[in-house]
């Protein structure tokens, strides 16, 4: 048993470097890339990533799995990577954040029709204060409220939901890793993202050696690292657990801002920050099944069966 909570505690832990590294990307694309391009900070993000995860395994997906990619690639990263840098450009990070702290309530609803799961009141009750505890952390009284902002920044949360539940729903086929399932998705985001920027921003503008860090960071850690411990989290511990790490992802913006742009910590917000750690913990609690239901949904052809849940288990 103290096995079994070491190994599920190890594989939280690396997990939650890849919403902390997502954490950066408000200061990154700040402070280091072109300005008004969210198109091309996408396909820079995605493509690069993509390409090197692919050589890196030199597998493609087959059957079922190429439109299956084509799916999570859209979710994940094609319509999630534009829509969350048009948030970043129109709202203050604080509000960008706090709308992002409803992906482990969307993640749960999800779970009902996809996965079979019945929430236990107390990963709603985690979910509610993990977007109390973001609303204090980051949130200010004169943040200014863009409907647009708010609008595409909620349609990338609920998209990468979706996509985080059905990775968890879909798993991976036989021998692929999870680093071929993260190419392929990365890859297929790629291919929607780099003509539609082409149409709609042009070519991109001269980029400074600056401007060419910031890509290298977003690409190979925020990223190419970052998604693929995503993806093996939310294999191993499930889809309601990983998205609950991603509270992370606002704290560590807002150290990033007390370290780098001299910002200082409330005591509302240190309240705060208690509160989405707290959520976080609460959110590793085992989800309980109804009786009636089955444990998992039947296996497919392509498909690995999900392993029977473990008392120590934490679902999201």
């Amino acid at each position: 048993m103290a096995g079994t909570f070491t190994g599920r505690t190890g594989v939280a832990v690396t997990t939650a470097l890849a919403p902390a590294a997502w954490g950066t990307t408000y200061l990154v694309t700040t402070q280091l890339l072109p300005e008004g391009r969210p198109l091309l900070l996408a396909v820079m993000r995605a493509l690069p990533a993509g390409l090197l995860l692919l050589l890196l395994g030199r597998k493609l997906p087959r059957g079922r799995w190429w439109g299956r990619a084509a799916v999570l690639g859209m979710l994940n990263i094609g319509l999630f990577f534009p829509l969350t840098f048009v948030g970043a450009y129109r709202l203050p990070g604080g509000v960008a954040a706090t709308v992002g702290a409803i992906q482990p309530l969307l993640v749960t609803g999800f779970s009902i029709g996809v996965l079979g799961v019945r929430p236990g009141r107390r990963a709603v009750l985690a979910g509610l204060a993990g977007v109390g505890g973001v609303a204090l952390l980051v949130l200010k009284s004169s943040a200014r409220l863009d409907g647009l902002g708010i609008a595409a920044m909620a349609a990338a949360i609920a998209l990468m939901a979706m996509g985080t539940v059905l990775t968890r729903r879909w798993g991976r086929p036989d021998g692929a890793t999870l680093r071929d399932l993260t190419a392929w998705q990365l890859l297929a985001g790629s291919l929607f993202l780099l003509p539609l920027e082409a149409v709609v921003e042009g070519a991109p503008p001269a980029l400074s050696g600056t401007n060419l860090a910031g890509f290298a960071y977003l690409g190979l850690v925020s990223t190419a690292l970052g998604y693929v411990l995503w993806f093996r989290g939310v294999d191993r511990l499930g889809a309601g657990p990983a998205s609950f790490l991603g509270l992370i992802n606002p704290v560590v913006a807002t150290v990033g801002g007390i370290v780098v742009l001299d910002q200082t910590l409330t005591g509302w917000q240190f309240l705060g920050l208690l509160v989405a750690l707290g959520a976080m913990l609460a959110g590793q609690a085992p989800v309980r099944k109804a009786a009636d239901q089955p444990v998992r949904p039947r296996p497919t052809a392509g498909r690995r069966p999900e392993p029977a849940p473990q008392p120590a288990a934490a679902r999201h």
